[in-house]
């Protein structure tokens, strides 16, 4: 991807934007597990070379260092790394946390004998550009885990629910949720990898005693629902449309009270 005016322009605002609230804290409040589970799924051991790609705090990359690996987290967003750094230091874990372009790696060919993202990836715009840097700096025979919201899980859906109160985005850019679509993924790596294997799983998250509170709770930390919720904050109508459409939406992912059932992709692959 070539750094245009305009792409800097989007990568800045992407920037900002996961900066916005504390993504930190649904990461260790919310979604801890996804973080060991993409590990898992990668076979991370001691003394590999590790790249998390758009690592945010660390969410991957804490238990990757635990597991004896030699790991470089890598984000867009400062901000989170800088959470990531201090958390590490308390772990007394070594990482190597690096300011990076998921589309412009900054990284060797084959540096690599893991590459994994959890929920992160999958928010570079162009998917293509990131696959391919995905692919790039693993070494043949080395292994790539991802986990990724599907797009009719509970997060895909929320962020379609949230498209229309948004400024639409650029030509060529794509919707986040398409990662957690199997074949769209297969398509990405194309025949670079083997052994491709996906798994479509589901996150029991009981943080929440209902879709208000959820809702109450996203609205401050979650970068993408408080976007939204800027974006409307001239017009009251169109707030309590897009309160009614997530509280509304919470409940049907709810199967039972205080249990959201959140679906997300884990997909494995190796370098050929």
């Amino acid at each position: 991807m070539s750094s245009t005016t305009p792409d800097r322009e989007l990568k800045d605002r992407h920037r900002a934007l996961w900066a916005l609230g504390d993504y930190p804290a649904i990461a260790d409040q919310v979604i801890p597990e996804l973080g060991r589970v993409v590990v898992e799924a990668a076979r991370v051991g001691p003394g590999e070379k590790v790249l998390d790609v758009a690592a945010g705090s660390g969410n991957a990359s804490l238990p990757a260092a635990q597991a004896g690996a030699d790991v470089v987290a890598s984000d867009l967003t400062p901000a989170l790394l800088d959470v990531g750094r201090s958390r590490a230091e308390e772990l007394g874990l070594a990482l190597d946390w690096r300011e990076a372009d998921a589309e412009e790696l900054p990284f060797d060919d084959a540096a690599f004998d893991v590459a994994l993202s959890c929920v992160g990836i999958m928010f570079a715009p162009h998917h293509q550009d990131a696959a391919d840097e995905l692919v790039r700096v693993v070494r043949p025979g080395g292994r790539i885990a991802l986990v990724s919201w599907t797009p009719t899980g509970f997060i895909g859906q929320m962020l379609t629910t949230m498209r229309p109160f948004v400024p639409p985005p650029p030509p060529g850019t794509q919707p986040p949720p398409l990662w957690g679509d199997e074949e769209h993924v297969r398509t990405l790596l194309g025949d670079r990898v083997e052994d491709v294997r996906a798994e479509r799983r589901l996150l029991r998250v009981e943080r929440f005693a209902g879709g208000q509170e959820f809702l109450d709770y996203f609205k401050t930390a979650y970068g993408p629902t408080i976007a939204a919720y800027r974006a409307v904050a001239d017009n009251p109508m169109r707030e309590a449309e897009l309160d009614q459409s997530l509280v509304r939406l919470a409940e049907q992912y709810a199967p039972e009270p205080g249990v959201l059932e959140w679906e997300y992709l884990l997909l494995t692959a190796t370098r050929r």
